[in-house]
């Protein structure tokens, strides 16, 4: 695993290995002991534009492959993941500060993105359509966008990467990769390694590990990419959206969330503490799925708090090497800094912490607070962060108000021994995903995955992968000779 830090700490433009050219290194340290991991030398603008030529030389030839061949690609890049899942999973780990069961579930959904990405290079159809005009054939073809930049984020970003890298190439396209700044060898050189070794040409995927302090807006106005593929902050999307307007650029982003995780009054209440507490914990809550609220009908709430601070009080917080621990360290000191600030202002607001956990460097315990009053801004935003917000209502129809008044709308869920009271809870919730039953942190490789409102414009997985990274032609024939008016 180690040398993955060595061997990978580099540029990977046009089919090279190479130190960038800036007058800086990013720094790659382990967020549980900040041990350092890799120094890379950043990319400049300059490299930016060399890899996204690069791309643009290499996707002509690519689009012409016989998508038969192009899949072979991804089949063999899927046994190698199977093949270095030991290495990679260690290097999740380290990097991220991913616990292990973490790591064990994004090398299990990576690898059925590649599975996706597999059958995805034969699922572009072109239509022959009718046309009020006799003799003529209109022909539409479902064709490459071209280049696609994906901006990838530090939460997930080995599975992250490949859910955008993948299907883009999948469909005939080129990619530039800017993985994030704390995870510049799990989100992005070692997905270029793996794709190189799994013989994808020399050009079609590049990483350049950089900073928009050292290029600015440059990834994203480049004239060569007609796709940014972004995943990240609400705050970052707005810029990424407006600059990629303003230059007729699509973009597809997922952004944060604010989900909620819903405990009606005929809830299986043991079932529906299993379900927050893994929605709301699963890696330090740095999740845009995880559930910062969690409402529960008053008539319950008593008996249901009680077993939700009870099983949050087993989870062990610690090195995230170890098998029993569940909470590892957040990402770095900034994120550390803004979990605790957030819980010092809902204490100050008035707020019950029921748990109230330590802070170690970057290792932030679980903590759970209850009574917020109901203007905090606590409730509004996304908490990325091991703290979970309690929440009372008295009905349905006021837990359908509280669930619905925040900015977010990507996931959430709702608990109920009335299946089709569930479904119809879900439909009057303005979310692009919601789950009856079950937690609020999923994604699936061939359901539709994005959200609404501030959670991000367009959707990702499987054939809406087509609408994200590939365009429509209309060709049409004229059989015959067409008449024209003068």
């Amino acid at each position: 695993m180690s040398s993955y830090f060595t061997d990978l700490a580099q540029q990977y433009i046009d089919g090279e290995w190479r130190p960038g050219t800036g007058s800086w290194d990013i720094i790659d340290f382990n967020p549980y002991d900040d041990e350092k991991l890799a120094s890379i030398t950043i990319a400049t603008v300059d490299e930016v534009d060399e890899a996204y030529r690069a791309a643009a030389r290499a996707q002509k030839k690519w689009a012409e492959t016989n998508p038969y061949a192009r899949r072979a690609v991804f089949e063999k890049a899927l046994r190698l993941i199977e093949e270095r899942e030991g290495d990679i999973a260690e290097a999740i780990i380290a990097e991220l500060g991913g616990t292990r069961l973490k790591a064990g579930f994004e090398l299990h959904l990576a690898k059925e993105f590649l599975r996706e990405a597999i059958q995805l290079s034969l699922r572009p159809e072109g239509k022959i359509l009718p046309s009020p005009v006799d003799g003529k054939e209109n022909r539409v073809y479902r064709v490459p966008v071209g280049v696609v930049g994906v901006i990838s984020p530090f939460n997930f970003p080995f599975l992250l990467s490949i859910k955008s890298v993948a299907p883009a190439l999948a469909l005939g396209n080129a990619v530039v990769l800017k993985p994030h700044q704390n995870t510049p060898i799990v989100g992005g050189s070692l997905v270029a390694k793996i794709f190189e070794d799994a013989g994808l040409p020399a050009g079609l995927l590049n990483v350049v590990i950089t900073d928009i302090a050292e290029i600015g807006d440059a990834f994203l106005e480049h004239p060569v990419p007609k796709v940014i593929s972004f995943t990240g902050s609400d705050k970052v999307g707005r810029h990424v959206a407006t600059v990629c307007a303003s230059h007729f650029k699509r973009s597809v982003l997922e952004l944060g969330g604010n989900s909620a995780l819903v405990v009606l009054d005929d809830a299986d209440l043991d079932y529906a503490v299993d379900a927050a507490v893994f929605s709301r914990y699963v890696h330090q809550g740095q999740v845009c799925m995880a559930a910062n609220r969690v409402l529960v009908d008053r008539s319950v709430a008593e008996e249901f708090t009680e077993k939700f601070v009870a099983k949050v009080r087993t989870l062990k917080a610690g090195d995230p090497r170890d098998p029993q621990t569940v909470i590892g360290p957040v990402i770095n000191s900034s994120q550390a800094d803004a979990i605790s600030s957030a819980v010092e202002q809902a204490l100050a607001e008035g707020a019950t912490a029921l748990v109230h956990g330590t802070r170690t460097d970057n290792l932030v315990e679980p903590s759970v607070l209850t009574d917020l009053p109901a203007g905090s801004p606590l409730l509004q935003q996304e908490l990325f962060g091991p703290v979970a917000l309690l929440v009372t209502f008295d009905g349905e129809e006021e837990a359908v108000r509280l669930v619905n008044d925040t900015p977010y709308g990507l996931s959430g869920a709702v608990h109920t021994a009335n299946i089709e009271r569930g479904v119809g809870f879900a439909k009057r919730i303005d979310t692009g995903m919601f789950h009856v039953n079950d937690g609020t942190v999923h994604d699936e490789p061939i359901v539709p995955f994005g959200g609404e409102k501030h959670s991000g414009i367009g959707r990702l997985n499987g054939d809406t992968m087509l609408d994200s990274f590939t365009t429509t032609k209309w060709i049409s024939v004229q059989h015959g000779r067409s008449g024209f008016p003068f």
